[in-house]
């Protein structure tokens, strides 16, 4: 993990992102985070963007709340009714 303060952060992103290999890059203001630049595995774009849409994100608490307190069916159950 690296860590740069917001103000020393002077040379272009893309020599950021050169330096994440495994790691992070933590961009710092005063000495607390307010970014980070990770290395993503095996990520499409279209899940990145999902996964930090709040409302996506409610959408996927609710349904996940219905199935506990309602239940739900397998998928086996819902293959069988598409075919």
């Amino acid at each position: 993990m690296k860590v740069v303060e917001k103000r020393d952060a002077t040379r272009p992103l893309g020599e950021y992102a050169a330096e994440i290999g495994d790691g992070t890059v933590i961009v710092t203001d005063h000495g607390h985070p307010v970014a980070a630049l990770v290395p993503l595995h095996d990520m499409d774009l279209e899940t990145l963007a999902l996964s930090s849409d709040s409302v996506f994100m409610k959408i996927i608490e609710r349904s996940r709340a219905a199935v506990k307190a309602e239940g739900g069916i397998s998928a086996a159950e819902v293959r069988e009714r598409l075919q």
